[in-house]
């Protein structure tokens, strides 16, 4: 090979890997992203659907939504059904059979979770009993511990599209659990005073990180998941909340903070915003922001 040759791919191997030469990982949450430019490194270009700010639930399916999906080497999403409502219509449209269910493209993210609150509601009862999730509450990786198995599962499926790079994204994915385990203890660190203290929450979005940190949600200001509260359950909240003493009631960003402020007020305990994804406020840009900036703030308000 000539010596300008040799040049030319020394330059190109520093300046790293193009776009062209990397996959095109789409997720459903930054949350998923994150972790899967954690896991792929140099060798993806991630973009997520939704924002962080964003009820997950209730995403608009847009056009340009389409489009990042007709060209997505790999697609990752929660499952569960958090997305039925909007991500199935996108991948039919998108007809790309790569990321299709079952697709080698197509990762499920909550493969190998240990699921919290499967229903044992006969299905054909449960618009009755609100939005209840059939296969167990979505909101997993809200552990940390979640997050690992989130890893190993996109690292299986960036294998399935770039076989060469099994050893790589395996020993990312084993880098980023490594981390976490770290990250961990501190966070724990940081709720051990509080272990046991008791929560009010919004909506039924929590109980894998109060189970995490040990917690107790004692009651949920929706009579049922995803219905409004009516005055006579806002008053049962509330006597429960004086009651038992409650310091802290958590809600995400895309719920309505009145219900929330008038139990608080009555109550004395404070209104908790707590971070539910990557990107739900500015300082939360990554997946370890995301717990530093939700048990900071819950335990200076159980700390009162």
């Amino acid at each position: 090979m000539k010596p300008a040759a040799i040049l030319v791919m020394m330059l190109f191997s520093l300046r790293g890997l193009s776009a062209a030469d990397k996959l095109n990982v789409v997720t459903t949450l930054p949350d998923l992203a994150y972790i899967a430019g954690e896991v792929g490194g140099e060798y993806v270009e991630t973009h997520a659907i939704a924002k962080g700010y964003q009820d997950p639930h209730f995403v608009d399916a847009k056009p340009s939504f389409v489009l990042k999906l007709k060209d997505a080497d790999v697609f990752v999403q929660v499952g569960l059904d958090l997305e039925v409502g909007w991500v199935p219509p996108l991948l039919e449209t998108a007809r790309n059979s790569k990321i299709y269910f079952g697709g080698p493209g197509y990762v499920d993210a909550s493969r190998g979770v240990s699921l919290l609150e499967v229903p044992s509601v006969d299905p054909a009862r449960m618009r009755a009993e609100g939005d209840i999730h059939v296969f167990g509450n979505p909101h997993y990786w809200l552990d940390p511990e979640n997050g690992k198995v989130i890893a190993k599962n996109i690292a299986d499926g960036l294998s399935s599209i770039m076989p060469t790079k099994r050893t790589e994204f395996a020993d990312n994915a084993d880098q980023f659990s490594a981390r976490i385990d770290s990250a961990l203890q501190v966070w724990q660190q940081i709720m051990a005073p509080h272990k046991g203290a008791k929560i009010v929450a919004y909506h039924n979005s929590w109980p894998y990180f109060e189970k995490r940190f040990g917690i107790e949600i004692i009651a949920f200001i929706e009579p049922k998941p995803g219905i409004p509260p009516p005055p006579s359950h806002l008053m049962s909240v509330i006597r429960m909340a004086q009651d038992q003493a409650v310091k802290a009631i958590i809600i995400s960003p895309y719920f309505d903070d009145k219900p929330a402020k008038s139990i608080a007020k009555r109550s004395n305990a404070e209104v908790v915003y707590l971070s539910p994804s990557v990107g739900a406020t500015n300082e939360v840009k990554t997946y370890f922001d995301l717990f530093q900036s939700n048990v900071t703030a819950l335990a200076k308000a159980l700390e009162k």
